[in-house]
């Protein structure tokens, strides 16, 4: 007879291979088919809400590895949320106006603007924009992540649009919104105004030049013959110095070098002494900051008068505790000079290039005019030292080139009035990690208003009107029918009509008598767009609610999307549009490095999907401490990848043992199994909570640990390995079979369900094998709750004890199969001599001992003092590992000196004889 088949061994058709990127679109493709997530709102509609609100990416070009842990992690906690109780809806966005797309239009598509109306660009804006949406909405999906991607917020849309011009006209409504000459970053290349989130720093090489300028009027401080150093980097601003800034509160000193008198702080004597190459410096006299207020200086090219000013902004941090001062290139500058009446004299125009108001220089690049300044400053006998200094410096985060500070009339929305609200806001907040509370704190305290115009073409505009006088109309009535035209043609609307046919019919003002109007041409900052979202989305659409339970975006929207979107709610509704904010680092190569195509260390999501399947990108995003920068390469996905191997034979080994098992009529109850059965059932409930909790805040990279070392060590290393004596031995019905398939069961509903969130592909491909499930999709039910068995807690004590003494012996089976003296564990033959405290645990355990330690034989033979001196110690016990005496039985391979007492069966021992002859030969 051949035995073997008469060995219950595995059966299943789930693939031990997981061939991902060829199963995955076929599963998406089911999901599609059934409309998952209809089905899944369906089933918890009625539940609590959860709303995770999606932070919009820009609609440009392919997703990269950021765009992927983004969407991935707000899909766990997503898919988790409609698991345990909540009715999670997830509404994807799109961030679709603003530079990028005018640029790949006129750059990459070579459009003429020049050519066409500006509602025409916008048009062919609008176009392109939705291009883009089609193409990163199946890259998205690709990744698996859930959502109603056919009903998407678009910045964009009529919708969204008449919502957002709703938001400007409460906030100016509460006097949050002005229009004023203020010094804003500007950018030359972009021909713009910028917001703070629009900047990035980067290392610029700048001139580095020290200039004294000759007093005029020393107020009877000065004798008059003294002169007067600031230090700056940016020469170019010297034709619009209008003043010295100095710190009422700092000494300064008169200082005497070859002949000539000088005025700086006097904490800076050395450093000044030393960057200008002075020798012999003599102070003459010495007077605070305040005293030298109002003193007049004389400009060193132009006939004008520089006045002396007290500023708080002045520090001995560098340079010479002298501040040039001109209002028209500086925040700073602009609040000191507005205290002390200046000007606010700007000579430089929109592209960047110096105007008619710097004479001599007018026509120049205001960079390349630095040379030329320099070089006049030296020619008057001003200039003292010349140096270049490598610095951090702003740009313009789109273009990647350097800003500069320039005073243009532009559209702000008021910090300042609301910075208590906001600041309350931010405290009320539940932040992760920790350290965002503080990091939005400060920023929201120490930022000034928001410049929310832009001088472009592709945006929401500011639905501002002007009287025939110049003032500007924004009413209640203009508000609310301009957000009515947007909402019923489009913002393109504001572009295709004149002022008159935008305002209500028969629209009267008293600045207006002859009924004459015009529009504002400025659109507003794409912040104010996204930051719009939570009355344009959450409040616009029945499925939402404001605020959000979360906002979940990458650290650099601290200074972007978390701001602008508390700056426009606290605003609009007196608090936060979110009640949790958590935040991710950045993707990095695999030696911590910035990606980019220079360097060849760019990983592309849509690659590592081809090659390796979307749920190991997923489980790597499971795997990583993503609050912090995170790390992806090759070998980091190959180990993720050898991991989601070791889960998926998990499964494979679960599914294949329970070919004949029905949970109905075969599960055995739970007060009937056996010991160490009901311990794998507490271990199982145990990693239920645990992972649970992980969930819950966000921790999924203890659900990666903590998932694979219930499947490595746990299952396979123990409870799965000792099993198949008994799942392929034994008869079919035996209890201790059924014992065992029954915690199987258990065990392969629960991984299911709680690895459905983070590898969803794999979680239902599992599902369709599982036998007597009902719901067709592992989505469409809950997670799993612990068991509840009496005792637990004593049994997880007694047999961790075990486990322990488990480790000792296969330790001392290492020892001897590495000495020779056994082959595979079944050759074995256990003698132990324990110390009491281990002797009483063993006669504890009710088990067939030999079987859990997967040897031949087993014996306890004294004490831990008796034991011979061959034996291997431990700390409580000692062990003789020796061969098994006897033969090995043909069908289970153990090793005894049974085999062959039935005569009709003589290469099987008596336990196999016996299920061979009651089941196999009837």
């Amino acid at each position: 007879m051949d035995y073997k088949n008469t060995l219950l061994m595995p059966k299943t058709e789930f693939p031990m291979r997981g061939n991902l990127p060829q199963r995955e679109p076929q599963i998406q493709a089911k999901w599609e088919e059934m409309d998952i997530y209809r089905k899944v709102q369906e089933r918890t509609k009625g539940r609590p809400l959860f709303v995770l609100h999606d932070g919009p990416p820009y609609a440009n070009g392919d997703i990269h590895m950021g765009h992927a842990l983004n969407k991935i992690l707000k899909d766990i906690i997503v898919r988790y949320k409609s698991m345990s109780g909540y009715c999670a809806p997830y509404v994807p966005g799109w961030d679709t106006h603003g530079l990028p797309i005018e640029t790949a239009l006129t750059k990459n598509k070579g459009v003429n603007r020049k050519e066409m109306s500006v509602a025409q660009f916008r048009k062919l804006c609008e176009e392109y924009a939705y291009e883009q949406i089609d193409s990163q909405r199946k890259q998205f999906k690709r990744l698996g992540v859930r959502g109603d991607w056919e009903n998407p917020y678009i910045t964009l849309k009529p919708e969204y649009e008449a919502q957002q011009i709703k938001v400007f006209g409460e906030m100016a409504k509460k006097g949050l919104i002005y229009k004023g000459l203020k010094p804003v970053y500007w950018s030359p290349s972009s021909e713009s105004a910028l917001a703070e989130a629009e900047i990035e720093y980067k290392d610029k090489r700048s001139p580095s030049i020290y200039v004294a300028f000759a007093i005029k009027d020393g107020k009877g401080v000065l004798e008059g013959d003294e002169k007067i150093v600031i230090w700056t980097t940016t020469p170019w601003t010297i034709p619009a110095n209008l003043g010295i800034t100095v710190h009422p509160e700092l000494e300064y000193s008169v200082v005497q070098v070859n002949g000539e008198k000088y005025i700086i702080a006097s904490a800076l004597i050395e450093s000044v002494k030393k960057e200008i190459g002075w020798e012999d410096v003599t102070v003459i006299k010495t007077l605070k900051g305040s005293d030298l207020e109002y003193v007049v200086a004389k400009h060193p090219f132009y006939d004008r008068d520089s006045l002396v000013m007290c500023g708080e902004h002045v520090t001995t941090d560098a340079g010479t505790g002298c501040v040039h001062t001109a209002p028209g290139h500086g925040e700073d500058d602009f609040i000191v000079g507005q205290k002390y009446g200046l000007d606010v004299l700007c000579p430089v125009d929109e592209r960047g290039y110096m105007t008619a108001d710097a004479p001599g220089f007018e026509g120049l690049f205001y960079d390349d005019a630095n040379k030329p300044i320099t070089e006049k400053l030296k020619e008057v006998g001003a200039l003292l030292k010349l140096g270049f200094i490598t610095h951090s410096y702003p740009h313009d985060w789109r273009t990647k080139q350097p800003t500069i500070f320039r005073a243009t009339a532009q559209w702000f929305a008021s910090i300042d009035k609301i910075r208590g609200e906001l600041l309350k806001a931010v405290q009320e907040t539940k932040w992760i990690p920790a350290w965002g509370e503080t990091r939005l704190y400060n920023m929201i305290r120490d930022r000034g208003d928001w410049c929310i115009s832009r001088q472009r073409a592709w945006g929401v505009p500011i639905p501002v009107f002007y009287a025939e006088n110049g003032d500007p109309i924004i009413t209640d009535e203009t508000i609310e029918h301009v957000s009515n035209l947007f909402r019923q043609y489009g913002s393109n609307v504001w572009f295709e009509r004149d002022a008159k046919d935008l305002l209500p019919e028969g629209f009267t003002h008293p600045s207006s008598p002859n009924g004459k109007f015009t529009k504002e041409t400025d659109i507003m900052d794409v912040w104010f767009d996204s930051g719009s979202s939570h009355q344009a989305v959450l409040e616009e659409r029945d499925d939402l609610q404001r605020p959000a339970d979360l906002y979940l975006e990458g650290s650099d929207q601290y200074r972007g999307w978390f701001n602008s979107s508390l700056s426009t709610a606290v605003a609009v509704t007196g608090k936060a549009p979110y009640k949790a904010v958590l935040s991710h680092g950045f993707v990095l190569d695999g030696e911590g490095r910035k990606m980019s195509k220079s360097l060849g260390n760019v990983v592309v999501p849509a690659k590592v999907m081809e090659q390796l399947g979307a749920d190991i990108l997923r489980l790597w995003v499971a795997s990583v401490d993503y609050q912090a920068d995170v790390r992806i390469s090759d070998s980091i996905l190959k180990q993720v990848a050898e991991v989601y191997r070791k889960i998926r034979n998990t499964f494979r080994f679960l599914l294949g043992n329970l070919f004949d098992f029905n949970p109905e009529t075969d599960a055995v109850p739970l007060q009937e199994l056996r010991e160490v059965d009901r311990y794998m059932l507490v271990k199982l409930s145990r990693l239920i909570e645990k992972v649970k909790h992980s969930y819950e805040t966000y921790e999924f990279a203890a659900i990666y640990h903590d998932v694979n070392n219930f499947c490595t060590i746990d299952l396979s290393a123990f409870y799965l390995d000792f099993a198949k004596d008994v799942l392929y031995i034994e008869a079919p019905n035996n209890k201790e079979r059924r014992s065992i398939q029954t915690v199987l069961y258990e065990t392969l509903l629960a991984l299911t369900k709680l690895i459905a969130p983070i590898l969803p592909h794999t979680a239902d491909e599992v599902w369709g094998y599982i036998p007597n499930v009902k719901e067709e999709s592992v989505q469409l039910v809950d997670m799993p709750e612990p068991l509840h068995i009496d005792g637990a807690d004593e049994l997880v004590v007694k047999w961790d004890a075990f486990m322990a003494l488990r480790d000792d012996v296969l330790k001392a089976l290492e020892v001897a199969r590495n000495e020779k003296v056994i082959g595979k564990s079944l050759t074995a033959s256990l003698v132990l001599y324990p110390n009491a405290e281990t002797k009483q645990l063993l006669d504890s355990i009710n088990e067939n001992l030999k079987q859990i330690f997967i040897v031949s034989g087993f014996e306890i033979a004294g004490t831990y003092e008796e034991a011979p001196q061959e034996a291997q110690k431990f700390e409580k016990v000692a062990i003789v590992v020796k061969q098994a005496e006897g033969e090995t039985c043909e069908r289970c391979w153990v090793v005894t000196p049974t085999v062959g007492e039935d005569k009709e069966h003589p290469t099987l021992c008596p336990r196999c004889a016996k299920v061979v002859k009651e089941h196999y030969m009837a």
